[in-house]
């Protein structure tokens, strides 16, 4: 069972459809006993920041997240998801994030002919060997919607990076913690290939 954190941050249904076509069994929610009950977590979401972290400390899902990790499952953060697991966010300066990997959140810099959000499909080029990406050929295209961008402290455990304006670190992984800022579930058979990938990733590996 794969646990869909609900912090009233959106695109939840579409990450559940996506697992039901792939055949995966999972549940949307913000209860403990679910939360520790799963195999594995996903935390995706749309919106700001700041907003997105007093969402989760209300709902104790930060200390769900902690728990969680710690056990080693795997976990996934989606597009805000994966800027919540980093240090901070530009967008909300002041707000700490989980801190469960290192990094920074910057908005994607203004430049003519650019637009901001970045909306779109964008290439990927791959490295390091991400388990996200296993079958999944080199410039495959994924499905972008935001304003800010992750650059990670530790180079290593970028899987996948895109250009839009500037250099993005698009997917990142180290050990059970997997990441992307693109929408998997929005990404058409890439995007499934990436969710079935994480599906068949086993605890404690």
């Amino acid at each position: 069972m794969i646990a869909i954190l609900d912090y009233d941050a959106g695109n939840l249904k579409s990450v559940e459809k996506a697992l039901g076509f792939l055949g995966e069994k999972s549940v949307i929610t913000r209860d403990r006993r679910e939360v520790a009950a799963a195999d594995k977590v996903i935390l995706p979401g749309v919106g700001s920041f700041g907003a997105a972290m007093e969402q989760l400390k209300r709902y104790e899902l930060d200390k769900m997240i902690e728990e969680a990790v710690a056990k080693k499952k795997p976990f996934l953060g989606i597009c805000l998801g994966l800027q919540l697991m980093f240090d901070g966010s530009s967008e909300s300066e002041g707000i700490e994030g989980l801190h469960l990997l290192p990094g920074d959140i910057l908005r994607i810099p203004d430049r003519e002919g650019l637009k901001i959000p970045h909306i779109g499909w964008n290439s990927l080029e791959l490295t390091n060997e991400g388990r996200l990406f296993e079958g999944v050929g080199q410039n495959a295209y994924v499905y972008f919607v935001h304003s800010y961008y992750l650059k990670a402290k530790e180079e290593y455990i970028v899987k996948a990076s895109t250009e839009y304006g500037v250099h993005i670190h698009a997917s990142v992984e180290k050990d059970n913690l997997f990441a992307c800022q693109f929408h998997p579930e929005k990404s058409s058979s890439v995007g499934l290939k990436i969710l079935s990938n994480f599906a068949k990733i086993q605890g404690g590996e």
